[in-house]
């Protein structure tokens, strides 16, 4: 009885945000004994449209009709630029109450940078993110190009390919699937593609009826990989990953979009779980492409330098970087991130607007510590847009760094976290090239 009780106990201690950001759960003591210097915050872009329309092979792989969105394809959706904005307002309350920032402070270029890829969704999410941020700081969202257009560095494209670096990616890759290799992916996820083609009702789509050869991917697991130099890691057309993953990336949108939950599934009766189910797909396409640890290393290089670089200014208080899930995978994976699922998400990784955020802390002594969260709003949140405050905070979970170790505090020796950053680069430099 005693254990029943102590199981329940700690699965509900899984259900509630930690207590390593919020400045409001740390202790007086700490507040106290640690101020914090800086900040630096990788984000994923919130909210957006699908990248397909309905006039493509996502729109004619089901009967149903897709969510209008409020938004062209590919863009941050009105939704998504209200929860940026809270999320904003949270991290507002959070730097006041550290004292990083007094209220209504307006920054100057040197305490304060914040850089968004050249997409549409990540520049609106930069500037929604700053209005609930620095509501009077009249703060300058940084892009390189004309919307919309990738950055290099945001970019998650190869810079290095040549065999041996191929030879090494597919090895870590297939590893993923045990001795099966990809094929063992793929069947490791066959309940979730059944799930996605059971809501999408395929059987009656139009694909059906025409008898689409399209449809012959869906029972294709031999997913193909491509590396090509100044190219994104990509998949082959014709693999049930590949395919599938589109719809799994519209469906999970389409959750956070679609108030009605019965609509959001096409009339199905789904659980969380099967949601989760639904998300894992894309969550293993991202796995698969971006965090073997030679093509992560490759792809996160100019992000894990900049990251570098921002913690080692001098003036810098708060860098706010806005680009894609693969850009969060990649950059965890290059600097060691400990493997992690996130409670109270469908993407167990990288959910929507979800930010990696590294503290800089200086100690009594004048030590220098740090410290990782990955902060992301829960799916409550994201569905009912629930206002954030220091008393109602967005999701905190703590990220290890392996081969690290934290001090009672909670927090790594900002030491240690610089030389795993120039591990990170000296890795880079290290992969062969043509």
């Amino acid at each position: 009885m005693k254990n029943c009780i102590l199981h329940l106990f700690l699965s509900a201690m899984l259900l509630v945000p930690t207590a390593g950001f919020s400045q409001a759960q740390r202790s007086r003591d700490f507040k106290d004994k640690y101020k914090l210097k800086e900040a630096v915050v990788l984000s994923r872009h919130n909210i957006r449209s699908p990248l397909s329309d309905s006039k493509s092979a996502l729109g004619r792989i089901t009967p149903h009709e897709w969510n209008k969105w409020t938004a062209a394809k590919s863009e941050l959706t009105n939704r998504g630029g209200v929860l940026e904005t809270q999320m904003g307002q949270y991290f507002r309350k959070w730097a006041v109450d550290a004292g990083l920032f007094p209220e209504n402070y307006v920054p100057t270029a040197d305490d304060l940078n914040v850089i968004a890829n050249s997409m549409q969704r990540c520049i609106a999410t930069a500037q929604y993110f700053t209005s609930g941020f620095m509501p009077v700081g009249g703060v300058e969202v940084n892009h390189r190009f004309t919307p919309s257009k990738m950055d290099p560095l945001f970019n998650p494209q190869l810079t290095k390919v040549s065999p041996e670096f191929v030879e090494e990616a597919m090895s870590q890759i297939n590893a993923m699937g045990g001795a099966k290799g990809i094929v063992g992916i793929n069947e490791a996820i066959e309940p979730d593609y059944a799930m996605i083609i059971n809501v999408l009702d395929v059987d009656e789509s139009p694909m059906a009826k025409s008898k689409d050869p399209y449809l012959d991917a869906l029972d294709n697991y031999n997913t193909e990989i491509v590396f090509e130099k100044f190219k994104e890691p990509s998949m082959k057309p014709g693999s049930a990953l590949k395919e599938l993953n589109s719809a799994s990336d519209a469906f999970i949108l389409q959750y956070y979009e679609q108030p009605d939950t019965l609509a959001a599934a096409f009339g199905h009766k789904l659980t969380r779980k099967d949601w989760e189910k639904i998300a894992h797909v894309k969550d293993t396409y991202q796995d698969v492409l971006f965090t073997a640890p030679i093509v992560a290393t490759n792809v996160a290089y100019p992000l894990v330098q900049y990251m570098y670089d921002e913690l080692r200014s001098h003036d810098r208080k708060f860098t706010f970087l806005v680009g894609h899930d693969s850009n969060l995978s990649a950059v965890g994976t290059a600097l060691g991130v400990e493997e992690y699922e996130l409670p109270n998400a469908i993407e167990k990784k990288t959910p929507i607007g979800s930010k990696i955020v590294v503290e800089k802390f200086v100690g009594p002594d004048g030590e220098e510590f740090a410290d990782l969260n990955i902060v992301y709003q829960s799916v409550d949140q994201l569905r009912d847009m629930t206002l954030l405050d220091l008393d109602n905070p967005p999701m905190i979970y703590p990220l290890s760094l392996k081969g690290l170790e934290k001090n009672a505090d909670g927090l790594y020796k900002m030491a240690d976290v610089a030389n795993r950053f120039e591990e990170a680069i000296a890795a880079y430099q290290a992969i062969p090239a043509k």
